[in-house]
């Protein structure tokens, strides 16, 4: 955008920006911003005390500012005095290594030099739930097998309308909505696009399905896990690189397997070679692994992976490949942080093509019901110390995204797991009171 944005806000009646950034562990924060005031922000950046979020600072760091980024402006639809913007976080005159949005520029970035663009889409999945949490919304839902359910659908479909209805109106492409496999859950998909473009509209999806189903008295939850019996949260992303100019898809070969290129097999190959450093970033939370190494659930199958493996159209590998030009990474979940998931993929991806990593053979398999035969394949991490021993010991995953960034998120996750080994769960008591 070559116009101020107090310009902006004259043209579109904008009040109030919401100057907006995410941390490490995905949260978003923001200052609300008068529109009068607005231009001095986008000069100087809005301040913040770092420390009071996730993002390795201490009270006594200096002032953290956000400088917004007027190419991510976003009104918001529901309150369209009010504009969102996604910034960049600055410190002492130099930017803050260890924030998300700036480590996605900075890959994206290393691959632009290479002549590289990343785009990727991804599926949002999101239960309804009472505003406690503690159950689905909707009472009447409660079929072993509620994926697509229609009744399910249009009983919540004032919220999904208003939710479709404001990507459309910003020009997302949204596409398709439906229930999910889960009760209570629900996906809704709109375009692919360039890296960063995809990144702030996930964050920024987040925001909007919590708030519009806060106004429907509901509660939006993304936590991978949040139901031991109901399949949980994913977030797969479709990944595709293309030219500089952003004109030509590089994984797409019509000659190639499955359509895909010798150049996209590499980059998949960099995926499959740093899985398990990729899911202390895919899947990032504690709770996230009773996803990924959940027992079978009432539908009758997780829909997640736990092995490092790769298939054609076959939704029970870590990998899809579901046609030509593109692959669908089935590690993620819905706790992943919007920036740093790309920009890990990207990472890993990069690293593959540099060393031409071969994936190794794909396996036309169920690998729910044939996977024990698998006895070459590598096993996920079955918990969050896994994943970030693992992501600790990838020094090549570490400098792609930088040392920076790794260091800080290590050492948030680290707290994070000793916290919750340091909970006593009922389990245990009911287990071992009488040991």
């Amino acid at each position: 955008m070559t116009a101020a944005l107090s310009e902006i806000a004259r043209d579109r009646g904008i009040k109030y920006f919401q100057i907006s950034y995410t941390d490490l562990f995905g949260v978003m924060r923001a200052k609300l911003v008068p529109a009068s005031a607005i231009d001095g922000m986008a000069r100087d950046g809005a301040g913040f005390a770092g420390f009071a979020t996730w993002l390795d600072m201490t009270p006594a760091h200096p002032d953290l500012f956000a400088v917004p980024d007027p190419d991510s402006l976003i009104q918001l639809p529901w309150k369209p005095e009010v504009g969102w913007v996604a910034a960049d976080l600055w410190m002492d005159g130099a930017e803050v290594p260890q924030a998300p949005r700036g480590t996605l520029k900075r890959v994206c970035a290393a691959a632009e030099a290479q002549g590289y663009r990343l785009k990727h889409g991804v599926e949002c999945e999101f239960f309804l739930l009472t505003p406690d949490g503690r159950a689905v919304a909707d009472a009447a839902d409660a079929q072993e097998k509620p994926c697509y359910d229609i009744s399910a659908l249009m009983r919540r479909y004032e919220v999904i309308r208003e939710i479709c209805d404001a990507m459309q109106s910003l020009g997302w492409g949204a596409y398709q909505n439906d229930h999910e496999d889960a009760n209570g859950q629900f996906e809704m998909n709109w375009a692919y696009d360039d890296a960063l473009k995809t990144a702030d509209r996930h964050a920024f999806f987040k925001y909007m399905a919590r708030s519009i189903a806060e106004a429907h008295g509901l509660r939006a939850s993304f936590m991978p896990k949040p139901f031991a019996h109901l399949t949980g949260n994913g977030c797969h992303a479709h990944v595709s690189l293309w030219s500089r100019d952003g004109e030509t898809n590089l994984f797409d070969d019509p000659a190639g397997e499955l359509g895909v290129s010798a150049l996209g097999y590499h980059f998949l190959g960099g995926i499959l070679a740093h899985a398990p450093a990729l899911a202390a970033l895919a899947a990032p939370t504690v709770n996230s692994y009773k996803r990924l190494n959940a027992p079978r659930t009432s539908s009758g199958a997780t829909w997640s992976p736990n092995t490092v493996t790769y298939g054609g159209n076959n939704r029970t590998h870590m990998i899809r490949i579901p046609g030509g030009g593109r692959f669908e990474l089935r590690l993620g979940d819905g706790a992943v942080n919007p920036y740093l998931y790309p920009a890990a993929l990207l990472a890993a991806g990069l690293d593959g093509l540099a060393t031409r990593a071969d994936p190794g053979r794909r396996l036309d398999i169920d690998m729910y019901a044939e996977g024990h035969a698998v006895t070459d394949a590598p096993r996920l991490p079955l918990n969050l110390l896994d994943a970030l021993r693992a992501l600790e010991a990838d020094a090549t995953l570490t400098a792609g995204l930088g040392a920076g960034t790794v260091a800080a998120l290590l050492k948030l996750r680290h707290d994070e797991w000793r916290g919750y080994m340091a909970h006593l769960t009922e389990w245990e008591r009911a287990q071992t009171l009488d040991c």
